[in-house]
């Protein structure tokens, strides 16, 4: 195992000390605990959203901490929930009187953990609903969505919360375009290398040099195919169409996508996808938006990508335009 690191047991602590010391007038930490990542400045009258999960995916899940986003993160070890109590007080740090909304990913100790939380909040006379992305169409068949996976499409709906978050909308209406955001987007996902847990020190999964696997999953959840290395076109042919016919997609749609790189894809890889990505979409109808390409969920150093779209309405493509800056993140206003 090669990494740049001091301790193994240090990794995930260490990683937030640096990026708390990085920026400084954008994040801070609530309740004296590095793993309870808040935005620094409020906003009288927000809803505050929250979300959390597992380290060794950034900028997934603290990397979206900022104006026009998030407004707090709970961080676990690496691909390990966090704790309960840790949502809780990342809740009561971003609580300003018109409750919270979590929005997290469909995973076991997540949902366990951010329902604890809940429960707690209500306690503290703090009114939290919840919004679980799952929208990895490799991970269950059409009809059992709720069994689906969140991967990098979870984006989308940060986005679209954050922005609606920002207009001072009730709970109710941030739930409600989040909810809109993880029901209208799509994601399929490829590998081409393991990744390695620095507390484990050795892959989680093998693959050979010739090989690839079509849908894994961001902590090396098994795909639906393994097989040889093909070309990029076929990979994307193999991704793509399963993710158009899935909610569907289809001519006159527009979309926002999402060409996510899992964490040593270099960017001209991604773009040579996007390529083919583009002319399927064109091929059938569907016009465009805006293109998102870089790392934006990772999986510690994997090798692989994923493709996301978002089906867009006018309430969507609005929200989506609106401008955001975190420290993983920044975006313009956007002409509509």
């Amino acid at each position: 195992m090669k990494k740049i690191m001091n301790k193994a047991e240090n990794f995930v602590d260490e990683m937030l000390e640096g990026i708390l010391a990085a920026h400084p007038t954008e994040l801070t930490i609530a309740a004296d605990d590095l793993r309870c990542i808040i935005k620094a400045g409020k906003t009288p009258n927000k809803v505050g959203i929250a979300t959390g999960g597992g380290s060794g995916h950034l900028p997934l899940f603290l990397g979206y901490v900022g104006e026009g986003m998030l407004d707090g993160c709970s961080v676990g070890g690496v691909f390990q929930s966090p704790s309960s109590t840790q949502m809780l007080e990342v809740t009561k740090a971003i609580d300003q009187g018109a409750g919270v909304l979590y929005i997290y990913g469909n995973y076991g100790g997540d949902i366990l953990n951010f329902n604890m939380a809940s429960e707690m909040a209500e306690i503290e006379d703090i009114r939290v609903e919840q919004v679980i992305a799952g929208e990895d169409v490799a991970s269950a068949p059409k009809g059992e969505e709720g069994k689906r996976r969140g991967v990098a499409g979870i984006f989308f709906v940060y986005k679209a919360a954050g922005a609606m978050a920002d207009t001072l909308a009730s709970l109710d209406e941030v739930k409600r375009v989040a909810q809109k955001a993880a029901d209208n987007v799509r994601t399929m996902g490829v590998a081409l290398t393991p990744c390695i847990v620095p507390e484990v020190g050795k892959p989680s999964f093998t693959l050979e040099d010739d090989e690839m696997e079509i849908g894994m999953g961001i902590h090396g959840e098994p795909g639906i195919s393994k097989g040889p290395l093909k070309t990029s076109d076929k990979i994307v042919d193999e991704m793509l169409n399963p993710v158009l016919q899935d909610l569907p997609y289809g001519t006159g749609d527009e979309v926002a996508v999402l060409i996510n790189g899992l964490g040593a894809t270099p960017k001209e890889e991604l773009y040579i996808m996007y390529r083919r990505v583009h002319h399927i979409l064109t091929e059938k109808g569907i016009s465009v938006f805006k293109v998102y390409i870089g790392e934006f969920a990772t999986s510690m150093e994997m090798a692989g990508a994923s493709v996301s779209l978002l089906k867009l309405d006018q309430e969507l493509k609005e929200l989506l335009s609106k401008p955001a800056n975190t420290p993983f993140f920044e975006q313009k206003q956007l002409s509509l």
